[in-house]
C-alpha cells in the first residue's frame, strides 16, 4: 500500500516498522488507499535543523532571485495541474473542477509573491534631524510554520508558504493527515523550481506534531487554519511560547436577501455557495436570511427545484456539482447536526441523509439538505456544520438582518443580495464581520488583498496573504544614521555633538 512520508531535507531517518501511521481514504469508495506517517518531535527537530542551516543564505539571496523561484514554481504547478487536481480529488473528494480551483486560488498568492522585490521596499526619511536620516527595512522572522486543514490542501499551504518563503524565511508545513499527498508534491515542485533544500519542508502528524511545532523555540511564527476551538488553542499556546501567531477559525456565513434582490440569481449563487465542495469550506454560505416572509416564501419555492437538480457524484464525474465528504466520521457529524436541527424544532424541508450513490454505497456521500424556520437560539444555527446543509433564518426587516451575523459568535464572511446601493453600503459599513460580499456569495478577497475573519473566526492581529501576510512573516528594523561633518577629534568634533532630533 502507498505510504506518504515527510518531505525533510536529506531524507534521513526512514520510519521504522513501529512508526505510527494514519489512514488515507478514498472518499468515493470508503476504502483505505494509502497511509501517512505520523511524525514525532524528533522528526520536527530534523526539519528545524535543516531549516536553520538553509535559511540564512536564502534570506541573503536578493529578492529578485527569490521571485524567480516563485515564477518557476508557478509554471511547474500549471504544467502539472491535471495530475495535482486528480491527486487532490482522490483524497479529499471534491470534484475535479473544485480541485483545480483550490490549486488556482493558491497560485494567485504565488503570483503576488512574485512581486516580493516591490513589496519589501522599506521607508526612508532624509533630514529627520540635523544631518540625520532614518530608514526601515523588513527582515524575515527566520523559521515559520504552517498548520493547514483538510478542506483546501493546495490553496491554504500556498497562502502560507508562498509569502513566507518569498520574504526570506524557511518554512515547515504540517498539512492535514487526511489528504497530505498534494502538499508533499507542492514541496517537491518548489525544490524543482530552484528552492534550496531545507527552505520548504513537510512534516506529517496529529496533535503531537502540532504541540511540538508550537513549543519549538527555533520556530518564530505559526500560521493556522482550522476549527475555532483548535485555533484558540494554537493561538494561546504559540503566543505563550513567544511566537507570533495567526490562527483562522470556523465560520457561519450569512447571506442576506433583500426584497428587491434578483431571486433567480440568488438561488444560482446559493446552489454553489452552500452546497459546492459538499459545504466543506470556511467561506461556504450555509445560512440565508430573507428579509420578510414574502421574500422567504418566494426564495424557498425557487430553492426546491434547484436543490432537486443538484447532482452528487464521484469526484471524477465531470457532471457532478459536488462529491463525497472527506471521511465517514465527518459524514456522521453532518448527519448528527441535521438531526439536532430537527430535534430543536426547525423544519427539515429537504433531507439528504439517506442519499446513496449507486455502485458507491460505501462512499462518504451525503445529499443536500434544506432547513426553514431556523432560529438564532438553536445550536444547529450557532455552530458550524461544514456540510451540504442550507438553513433559512427569516428576518422581519433590515435591522434584524444586520444583527444576525453581527451578533453571531463567528465573523468570517457575509453577503448581501440587493439592487439598492444605499442598503448595500449601509450593511457593509455596519455589519460586524471581517469579509463582506455585495451580490458576491463567497467574498474571498483576491490575493493582493487580505483574508481574515473577526470574533471566533480569527485569533491574532494579522490576516493571511496580501500585505498583511508580508507584515506577519517579516519584522521591521529601523535605522537612524548620522555622518558627522567633523573629521577626527578636537574642537570641531565636540561642536558636532549629537542632539536628539525631536529636541533639536
Amino acid at each position: 500500500m502507498r505510504s506518504v512520508d515527510h518531505h525533510i531535507a536529506g531524507n534521513a531517518g526512514v520510519p521504522g516498522a513501529d512508526a505510527r501511521t494514519g489512514d488515507i481514504f478514498d472518499p468515493n469508495t470508503g476504502q483505505v488507499q494509502a497511509r501517512v506517517v505520523l511524525g514525532t518531535s524528533a522528526d520536527l527537530n530534523r526539519a528545524v535543523a535543516a531549516a536553520q542551516a538553509a535559511q540564512p543564505s536564502w534570506a541573503a539571496t536578493n529578492p529578485q532571485r527569490r521571485a524567480r523561484v516563485m515564477f518557476r514554481f508557478k509554471e511547474l504547478v500549471e504544467a502539472h495541474m491535471d495530475d495535482l487536481a486528480h491527486l487532490l480529488s482522490s483524497e479529499h473528494g471534491k470534484v475535479i473542477a473544485d480541485a483545480k480551483g483550490d490549486i488556482q486560488r493558491g497560485l494567485e498568492v504565488i503570483e503576488f509573491a512574485c512581486g516580493i522585490p516591490h513589496v519589501l521596499k522599506g521607508e526612508y526619511t532624509q533630514g529627520a534631524g540635523p544631518g540625520i536620516d532614518v530608514y526601515s527595512m523588513r527582515q524575515p522572522v527566520g523559521i515559520g510554520a504552517g498548520i493547514t486543514p483538510f478542506n483546501f490542501p493546495a490553496m491554504i499551504p500556498m497562502w502560507m508558504f508562498g509569502v513566507a518563503i518569498a520574504c526570506g524565511n524557511a518554512f515547515i508545513l504540517k498539512p492535514s493527515e487526511r489528504d497530505p499527498s498534494v502538499p508533499v508534491r507542492l514541496a517537491e515542485l518548489m525544490r524543482e523550481a530552484g528552492l534550496p533544500e531545507g527552505v520548504l519542508q513537510v512534516v506529517h502528524g496529529d496533535k503531537e506534531m502540532v504541540d511540538a511545532i508550537l513549543d519549538h523555540p527555533a520556530i518564530g511564527a505559526v500560521s493556522f487554519v482550522g476549527s475555532s476551538d483548535i485555533a484558540h488553542y494554537v493561538y494561546r499556546r504559540g503566543a505563550a511560547a513567544g511566537k507570533r501567531v495567526q490562527a483562522m477559525g470556523g465560520a457561519k456565513n450569512h447571506g442576506i436577501v433583500m426584497p428587491d434582490a434578483d431571486l433567480d440569481q440568488v438561488v444560482a449563487d446559493l446552489s454553489g455557495a452552500a452546497f459546492g465542495s459538499a459545504g466543506e469550506r470556511c467561506m461556504a454560505l450555509p445560512v440565508v436570511v430573507p428579509v420578510g416572509d414574502k421574500t422567504a416564501d418566494a426564495l424557498r419555492e425557487k430553492l426546491l427545484p434547484a436543490i432537486a437538480g443538484l447532482r452528487v457524484g464521484v469526484s471524477t464525474d465531470a457532471q457532478a456539482h459536488y462529491g463525497p465528504v472527506v471521511n465517514a466520521a465527518h459524514r456522521e457529524r453532518v448527519a448528527n447536526w441535521i438531526q439536532t436541527g430537527v430535534d430543536e424544532g426547525a423544519e427539515l424541508v429537504v433531507d439528504g441523509r439517506d442519499f446513496a450513490l449507486q455502485g458507491h454505497e460505501q462512499g462518504f456521500f451525503i445529499g443536500p439538505s434544506l432547513f426553514d424556520h431556523v432560529t438564532p437560539d438553536m445550536q444547529a444555527y450557532k455552530e458550524e456544520i461544514f456540510g451540504p446543509v442550507l438553513q433559512i433564518v427569516r428576518a422581519p426587516d433590515f435591522e434584524a438582518a444586520v444583527r444576525l451575523p453581527s451578533e453571531h459568535q463567528y465573523g468570517n464572511g457575509v453577503a448581501i443580495f440587493t439592487r439598492n446601493g444605499h442598503a448595500a453600503r449601509e450593511f457593509a459599513a455596519r455589519v460586524n464581520v471581517g469579509m463582506v460580499g455585495i451580490n458576491v456569495p463567497i467574498p474571498v478577497p483576491i490575493a493582493y488583498h487580505t483574508f481574515g475573519g473577526w470574533k471566533r473566526s480569527g485569533f491574532g492581529d494579522t490576516n493571511q496573504h496580501g500585505m498583511e501576510g508580508v507584515k506577519f512573516w517579516t519584522r521591521i528594523k529601523t535605522v537612524t544614521q548620522r555622518w558627522p561633518d567633523g573629521a577626527g577629534g578636537g574642537p570641531a568634533a565636540a561642536q558636532d555633538a549629537f542632539v536628539i532630533p525631536t529636541m533639536g
